[in-house]
């Protein structure tokens, strides 16, 4: 089945759109501090939605959609579940700390108060991981989107990553992140409809209302099970945990959303608000994945599932809409990433390299460049995205086994009950963390929770062991540090 008129038109519209959005943005970004934090000043609904667009992609109807394929409910309760719960039960505390970071040290990277928390290296140490961990990362969902055009329109792989990924780059290298945070609301609305025209669909398809709970019946018994192996408790437990340091400001452009609020109420509400959506949202979205056994049986690449429902399902001229809303999906969290990214190289790293990047007289300038090269470069990863494990394979085995340790000493370090923890502890649970990565990667687990979770056991156990046997006092710098992320008022705190 080819793609007609009416479904190019609403994919031109859509990419029309985000272009126009990112352009009329570039003039809201007068400096470094709009072009990377908005100003501090999104309001908490628009943040709490961008928050949750970039926390998934088009991933979620590739990867994710095999895996509901394959094992059923299980995809609920150790992806959406366990993301909702994360952000909720942390949503007072994480929040606020970015936020007074922003106000009383005027960060605008995540990574800028880690020079005062623990030292220069660990910041540059984190940094470079946690830079070169996201080049596999985005990769990876641009890989998803090219997958799911080739299946429904026939597309080459290389031309729906070209497209996505320069549509991407144009509006937020003009837009920054207020051209990201406005777009991830039109592709939030996106994605809505295109949801639910495939939810409704399929329910339809298959007899009605009492499909929702009647498909549990025709599949097999361990698809309505919550824990379906591999994905067994101890997978969701570790996975859990992952999801904690990830969703509160380890992937660093989530952190961007807290950062960028205008006091720890709204912060609080935004966090409040993506919980709630992860819990709510999913179980419509996934519903045609799980059914897609009952109308697509016996396929052999599960991963393409999605695609060859939406062309089983969907009338000519829907095709487009929802094809917007896996793009929408995609977009959301690339553009986030990658604006975030570009804080961290243009604000940590590159005024390390050379000093001529500490004051320059054009950081916006120098910031879209940036912008710019970094998307080149996830866009080589996704066309060459086979010589890593395929999707599932970067998003789970890869930025899952090692979001843990880099993300650590990040999270951590915000916390005053790890005062002790500093650059030895930071550095070592990184490193150890890595090194199991590498040698798991080389043998034989037979358990994906090993496998997924035991570099961050290991980075975990460096981090804790080297604070408990720290005897030496915590810098002054230190405590006044964590004294103004307690306090609501604020409190300036020199680097040296």
């Amino acid at each position: 089945m080819t793609l007609n008129s009416l479904d190019y038109i609403l994919i031109i519209v859509f990419f029309l759109s985000m272009i126009v959005i990112g352009v009329m943005s570039y003039y809201k970004s007068k400096n470094a501090d709009d072009y990377f934090v908005a100003g501090g000043k999104i309001p908490w609904w628009l943040a709490g939605i961008s928050h949750h667009v970039s926390g998934h992609s088009g991933a979620v109807f590739v990867a994710y959609a095999a895996v509901a394929y394959t094992h059923g409910f299980t995809i609920f309760v150790w992806w959406a579940l366990p993301v909702g719960i994360a952000i909720i039960v942390s949503a007072g505390i994480f929040p606020a700390y970015w936020v007074r970071l922003r106000r009383n040290f005027q960060v605008q990277s995540p990574l800028e108060y880690l020079k005062i928390r623990y030292n220069l290296l660990t910041q540059q140490v984190i940094a470079w991981s946690g830079v070169l961990l996201k080049i596999f990362d985005v990769g990876a969902k641009w890989a998803a989107i090219g997958i799911l055009l080739h299946v429904v329109a026939g597309i080459s792989m290389m031309t729906g990553i070209l497209v996505s990924g320069v549509v991407t780059l144009i509006y937020v290298t003009f837009g920054g992140l207020w051209g990201v945070i406005i777009t991830d609301f039109i592709q939030f609305i996106v994605q809505i409809l295109g949801g639910i025209v495939m939810f409704v669909l399929v329910v339809n398809h298959l007899g009605g209302a009492d499909s929702i709970m009647g498909i549990w019946k025709q599949l097999p018994p361990s698809h309505s099970q919550w824990f379906n192996d591999p994905y067994t408790l101890p997978f969701v437990v570790l996975i859990f945990f992952l999801y904690f340091l990830s969703y509160n400001g380890g992937s660093w452009s989530l952190a961007t959303r807290y950062i960028s609020s205008p006091n720890e109420k709204e912060a609080s509400r935004a966090a409040r608000l993506s919980g709630i959506l992860y819990l709510i949202w999913p179980l419509i979205l996934f519903f045609p994945m799980w059914a897609a056994p009952l109308i697509l049986p016996g396929l052999e690449k599960p991963d393409e599932s999605y695609g060859w429902l939406m062309l089983k399902i969907l009338p000519q001229g829907m095709i487009g809409l929802v094809i917007a809303s896996l793009f929408a999906a995609t977009m959301g969290m690339t553009s986030s990433d990658v604006n975030t990214i570009a804080a961290v190289i243009t604000r940590d790293i590159l005024p390390v390299i050379s000093p001529k990047f500490q004051n320059v007289k054009s950081p916006l300038r120098t910031a879209r460049i940036v912008t710019c090269l970094f998307t080149l470069a996830t866009m080589v990863v996704a066309l060459n995205y086979n010589h890593f494990g395929g999707v599932l394979g970067l998003i789970i085995s890869w930025f899952g086994a090692l979001l843990g340790p880099t993300s650590m000493p990040l999270l951590f370090g915000l916390l005053p009950a790890f005062k002790r923890c500093g650059p030895k502890a930071a550095i070592g649970s990184i490193v150890g963390g890595v090194l199991t990565f590498v040698i798991t990667k080389n043998i034989e687990l037979n358990s994906l929770a090993l496998e997924i979770g035991l570099p961050t056991i290991v980075s975990a156990v460096i981090f804790i062991c080297f604070g408990l046997f720290n005897k030496t006092s915590t810098p002054e710098r230190v405590e006044k540090m964590l004294a103004a992320l307690r306090s609501e008022s604020k409190i300036r705190v020199e680097s040296k």
